[in-house]
């Protein structure tokens, strides 16, 4: 394989990795402790992420339990849980910090295929415009012959069909598994 297309699709795959992050925060009813990964906490004037201030544990499958390292933080991780979009009340128990992950209704469940979908298509058009670019770079590499150039083009055509099959089937999985009761 060229090394234009090599370079192509490690790109793709940090594209690929991104969709899977953002798709780890879609709530699917079950309890995820990647849920709070995009809350960051006030942490002595610096948010940080609640990670780093508190164990996550999931009891129950639809329960997350957070306990801070220090008490004096539990206020501060209730404050922006309530502040995230993520749908659920934090029920402050003194020392921890529960949250009851709700059942997902069917209208939310089908507004939460949208959005996989939609990171799925925005990861699409990442993956494509790393293919233009790639494709870009080997058409003014003049040190390359023709046929070089096309067969370089070929295979970073074949490494993006790669990727966006993979995005596919990710999305899918995951709708599957947010459509799931």
């Amino acid at each position: 394989m060229d090394d234009y297309a090599i370079e192509a699709k490690e790109k793709m795959q940090k594209s690929v990795e991104v969709l899977k992050s953002n798709l780890s925060t879609l709530r699917t009813g079950r309890a995820n402790a990647a849920l709070l990964s995009g809350i960051e906490v006030d942490y002595y004037g610096y948010p940080t992420p609640i990670n780093q201030i508190a164990s996550v544990s999931i009891p129950e499958p639809r329960q997350l339990l957070i306990k801070p390292y220090s008490k004096d933080d539990v206020k501060a991780i209730v404050t922006a849980i309530n502040a995230s979009n993520i749908g659920i009340n934090p029920i402050n128990e003194g020392l921890q910090i529960r949250l009851m992950i709700p059942a997902l209704t069917e209208e939310r469940r089908k507004d939460l295929t949208k959005q996989a979908r939609k990171y799925g298509e925005d990861t699409k058009v990442a993956v494509r415009n790393v293919r233009r670019d790639y494709i870009d770079l080997i058409k003014e590499d003049e040190d390359l012959s023709e046929d070089y150039q096309k067969r370089a083009q070929d295979d970073v055509q074949k490494v993006t069909d790669e990727s966006i099959k993979t995005i596919d089937e990710i999305v899918s999985e995951k709708e599957k598994e947010i459509m799931e009761i």
